[in-house]
């Protein structure tokens, strides 16, 4: 379990993360389609996850979206601690209704991301959806790994980026489980990968 907090002059955030948890959440942006998606996030995933943001929502989304992922992308680093013992990779194929979506990652400790999102408006539910992307860039970049989209077929914006969020909880949620041939070591012919906060 790991517990984060951040003030800046444009959010204040309170987040506590068990990525071995059972899927409950609490979760207040104050920005609704976000709180569905990491809703979904968390439940797709057995995440528990307690969130609380207080964000500069009269100028726009977009602070409060990009710090969020900021402070899950350091969540998540300090309790991967130094990803011994877990598979490390992942990937998943997953329907939504029309929409198909693989995603895949590499909790190798270094960040890259890369999407093909398609998205047929600008907005849904007063959510820019330029800021899915935004999103999941601020949380691979301090989340310290690797996450790529491919969009294989989609039309309607929800499930796109509902399929998102589904896609990447399951694939991390996959990646993070135990290896025991690992033997408590990471998977690297290095003998270490990314050094977080705990183990």
């Amino acid at each position: 379990m790991i517990e984060l907090k951040r003030e800046t002059t444009e959010t204040k955030i309170y987040l506590k993360l068990d990525l071995y948890g059972e899927g409950n959440y609490d979760i207040k942006t104050g920005i609704g389609f976000f709180d569905h998606m990491l809703e979904l996030w968390s439940r797709h995933g057995f995440f528990d996850l307690e969130l609380k943001v207080e964000g500069d929502l009269e100028v726009d989304d977009h602070h409060t979206v990009e710090d969020t992922g900021i402070m899950l992308g350091k969540a998540i680093n300090k309790e991967l601690g130094n990803r011994a013992g877990i598979k490390r990779y992942a990937d998943i194929i997953l329907p939504m209704d029309e929409t198909l979506l693989m995603t895949a990652v590499d909790l190798g400790g270094r960040s890259y991301y890369k999407s093909d999102f398609s998205f047929s408006r600008n907005e849904v539910g007063g959510f820019a959806v330029e800021l899915v992307d935004e999103f999941f860039r601020s949380l691979v970049s301090h989340g310290k790994l690797n996450l790529h989209f491919s969009q294989i077929r989609g039309e309607n914006t929800h499930h796109i980026a509902e399929g998102a969020f589904k896609a990447f909880a399951r694939a991390l949620d996959k990646a993070t489980d135990p290896e025991k041939r690992l033997k408590d070591k990471p998977l690297s012919t290095k003998g270490q990968l990314q050094e977080g906060g705990r183990h």
